[in-house]
């Protein structure tokens, strides 16, 4: 019998490559564009193609889970405050992708800092959402009594 709120195989894999694509394709654009390490390497077109790709399989996702997965988790009680900073995060970074795009330019130095600045704090806490399902070692196993 399934867990409620387990993700079956193909939609763990589904976020996993998303979601962990979209952050890592975004961080090596912000370290080639933002802070110019290996700015040609990775300040480049391609870079960026792969990070709106990214961005589309991580919505697409983000769309698969929002019916069980979530409802499932805030029921449950356990890691809501992960989980709901992760949704929050990606409305943020929904916005401001779409801004990017579409937005006035005069808006564009503040929307880009707001994007990576809160994209890097998704990928923290997606990673530590992921961490605490496999969990930490038993520390109380190894205290001594």
């Amino acid at each position: 019998m399934r867990r409620l709120g387990k993700m079956p195989s193909w939609q763990k894999s589904l976020v996993m490559v998303g979601m962990l694509s979209c952050s890592l394709t975004g961080s090596l654009y912000l370290l080639g564009h933002e802070w110019q390490i290996e700015r040609v390497l990775f300040a480049n077109h391609t870079v960026l193609v792969s990070h709106g790709l990214s961005a589309m399989l991580a919505t697409l996702a983000l769309g698969s889970i929002l019916p069980f997965h979530i409802k499932a988790g805030y029921q449950s009680g356990r890691k809501g405050l992960s989980g709901f900073s992760q949704l929050f995060f990606m409305l943020i970074l929904l916005i401001t992708g779409g801004l990017l795009y579409y937005g006035p330019a005069e808006t564009r130095d503040l929307v880009i800092y707001v994007h990576w600045v809160v994209g890097l704090g998704f990928f923290a806490t997606f990673l530590c959402h992921v961490v605490i399902k496999w969990g930490l070692p038993n520390l109380q196993k190894s205290t001594v009594k």
